[in-house]
């Protein structure tokens, strides 16, 4: 399937947004959207520092910039799925 264009994903967006406030979402496919749309801007971000720290030769400040992505992604999922992190005493 293809990738939606962005004036498609912002049309959808939109449409989503009005039908959480209007709470017409029986089958939650708005809230479904908005749900993964937030998720994936913070793995789309994992993927671009996994990347670069790749490409770079894997240099330390890439890598320090993969873990702030992949902690920033963890944390956006913890607060999505309305659950605290586990905590293994590292913080």
């Amino acid at each position: 399937m293809p990738k939606p264009s962005d004036e498609e994903l912002d049309s959808a967006l939109k449409m989503a947004i009005q039908m959480r406030e209007k709470m017409m979402d029986p089958f939650f496919l708005a809230k479904t959207l908005l749900s993964h749309n937030y998720r994936i801007g913070y793995l789309e971000e994992v993927l671009k520092a996994a990347d670069r720290y790749v490409n770079m030769g894997m240099a330390d400040k890439e890598r320090t910039n993969l873990l702030l992505a992949i902690e920033k992604a963890k944390a956006a999922e913890s607060h999505t799925a309305q659950q605290e992190r586990e905590s293994f005493g590292l913080e």
